[in-house]
């Protein structure tokens, strides 16, 4: 085992036993911590292993997400940016619930971040620890972690 898939393991240990992937339900723990490599690592296991499935580009474009707020946090607001209009790529390519996930309401937030970078020409960082996104599955739904 690498010292990225142990990681990844002690990351999505406690989302482990719910009905949906432990990888799925880590990548969301992780977001909502602020956590965004460690988001964008523990959902590319899940992502890699399904190549050639039906939730590629959906899940490549969780992890651009990601991504994009990952680049954020290091300050680097054109590269952001371009993530951000990647993941709505991708994204735009399901329904507006998909795998549990109010995917309108996703859309929305990237479109939210990259006018938040367009209105002040790329000058300005919007994210901060207070304004930082969550992302929640739908209600009534498996939860992120056990309890």
């Amino acid at each position: 085992m690498s010292k990225k898939s142990a990681k990844i393991a002690a990351l999505i240990e406690r989302c482990q036993g719910q009905r949906l992937d432990a990888h799925y339900l880590g990548f969301f723990a992780c977001f909502n911590e602020q956590l965004f490599y460690e988001a964008h690592d523990v959902l590319e296991e899940l992502w890699l292993a399904q190549r050639h499935g039906a939730n590629y580009s959906f899940y490549k474009g969780l992890i651009q997400l990601a991504g994009a707020f990952v680049h954020l946090q290091k300050n680097r607001l054109r590269p952001a940016a371009a993530l951000f209009k990647l993941a709505r790529t991708n994204l735009e390519k399901y329904p507006a619930r998909h795998e549990h996930l109010d995917l309108a309401r996703v859309l929305a937030l990237i479109v939210d971040w990259l006018g938040r970078l367009e209105a002040d020409q790329f000058s300005q960082n919007p994210l901060t620890p207070q304004n930082a996104p969550k992302l929640s599955l739908e209600p009534n739904n498996p939860r992120l972690a056990p309890g």
